[in-house]
């Protein structure tokens, strides 16, 4: 994948204080600020294998670029003053954006992030973790996706039952053929054998049955807190 910014962090110069892991406003050699998530920070959890939550940054933008979506800040693994992690483009967010208005207003601008956490599994969709440039609507804080057993958790559960759009469904016949042309190898080099074969699996049956899942009646549906 050609990146079109250096992913080597040089300094740091901030922290987002309410981030569960280690997640740092920093700069890149050539300027860019980045969100610098180094590995060496991530907190342990009991259902997702440590020292793997930057690679699900990662390729949860390559899926989205997969598909065509331009709906994640540009990601990708790097290095920095506290060691290899996530480095993502940082965002200069419109204030004005609400969230909670696009959710209840069931906004079709929603849809591609909805198939996006669909397909990776997002086990973290909040209402804080849907952003706005002022032109996009983005997605960001993806570390917690790719786990083979069922874990959707998302605060997007307005679209269960309904239709995908066309265009999220070429979208995912996009995403299946770049699974089978090297984005499936990609998937098992960062994560496993069992992470590919889960996500193409979800693919083919989203495809197959092009309709958003309902929610889980065996276990929250909803990430805490929400926002």
């Amino acid at each position: 994948m050609t990146v079109v910014w250096d992913p080597e962090v040089t300094e740091v110069v901030g922290r987002f204080v309410d981030a569960s892991n280690a997640t740092l406003l920093a700069v890149t050699a050539n300027g860019d600020q980045v969100v610098y998530k180094p590995t060496a920070g991530e907190r342990p959890l009991w259902d997702f294998p440590i020292e793997t939550l930057a690679a699900r940054e990662v390729l949860t933008y390559e899926v989205a670029r997969a598909m065509g979506e331009d709906i994640v800040p540009e990601t990708v693994l790097g290095d920095g003053p506290y060691g290899p992690g996530s480095i993502q483009r940082f965002v200069d967010m419109d204030p004005d954006f609400d969230p909670v208005s696009l959710v209840q207003g069931h906004s079709d601008r929603l849809w591609p992030i909805a198939v996006l956490d669909v397909v990776t599994n997002n086990a973290d969709r909040k209402l804080g973790h849907v952003i706005s440039d002022g032109a996009r609507v983005l997605g960001i804080d993806h570390g917690l996706t790719f786990h083979p057993g069922d874990k959707l958790r998302t605060v997007l559960w307005s679209f269960s039952g309904r239709e995908l759009p066309l265009g999220q469904v070429e979208s995912l016949r996009r995403l299946e053929a770049a699974l089978s042309n090297g984005l499936g190898d990609r998937v098992e080099e960062l994560l496993g054998v069992e992470e590919r074969a889960a996500l193409q699996a979800r693919v083919a049956a989203l495809l197959a049955t092009p309709v958003h899942p309902s929610p889980p009646v065996d276990r929250p549906p909803v990430p805490w807190p929400p926002y």
